[in-house]
């Protein structure tokens, strides 16, 4: 778990950097995401949190914004040890997805923003979390890989999560090291729907194919 963290806190930047180069100039909604982006990149987390939430209470039928204030307070809570912090950014991540995902039950993007955080509870406090999230954390992902198999993010997040999982019990994981091959494969052909749309990712599945080799 302590690696998962590790891997997660890198990839955050180059997310940020990814998701501001698609960033098109235009209207409000656009410049707004991308300030938000560009906030995020610069490690100003809150700020970044704070402009989405603005932003998802001015565009209350764009699914996005929301989901960025559950990303980003989610992978926030990885990159920190303080528990007391840790239980409010998950807990203003929660509340943000939750508004979303009672709009729209056919999104796996959702379910699989749904899984880290459960994750990031079960790294908070393995002994209580870990045997009563594991399951339903799974069943997440099978929703989401129900929606959209194809989903690079659904493949690799649903094959880390199985690793971790796996290492602890002392299983195999060479069926979930192919899935991971399976999701890098799948990256380099996804094609998101818009430009603020999730293409996070590949960063983490080349390391976590890195630690399978």
């Amino acid at each position: 778990m302590t690696k998962l963290i590790t891997v997660i806190a890198i990839f955050i930047f180059t997310l940020a950097s990814a998701q501001e180069q698609q960033v098109p100039t235009g209207g409000q909604f656009e410049k707004g995401m991308g300030k938000a982006f560009e906030l995020w990149k610069e490690g100003k987390s809150s700020e970044a949190s704070d402009l989405f939430e603005r932003i998802a209470a001015a565009e209350p039928s764009k699914w996005l914004p929301n989901y960025y204030v559950a990303l980003v307070n989610t992978t926030a809570a990885f990159g920190t040890k303080n528990k007391e912090q840790i239980s409010l950014l998950l807990t203003k991540a929660q509340k943000a997805l939750d508004v979303e995902m009672g709009k729209d039950q056919n999104n796996a993007e959702l379910y699989v923003m749904q899984a880290m955080i459960n994750t990031a509870w079960i790294v908070y406090d393995p002994m209580t979390n870990g045997q009563k999230l594991s399951g339903p954390t799974m069943g997440l992902y099978a929703k989401a890989e129900a929606i959209a198999p194809n989903n690079p993010r659904v493949v690799f997040s649903k094959a880390e999560f199985e690793i971790g999982g796996a290492k602890f019990w002392g299983q195999d994981t060479k069926p979930m090291c192919a899935q991971i091959d399976r999701a890098i494969a799948l990256f380099a052909t996804f094609k998101p729907e818009t430009p603020f749309s999730p293409s996070w990712g590949l960063d983490r599945a080349l390391e976590a194919q890195k630690n399978c080799k």
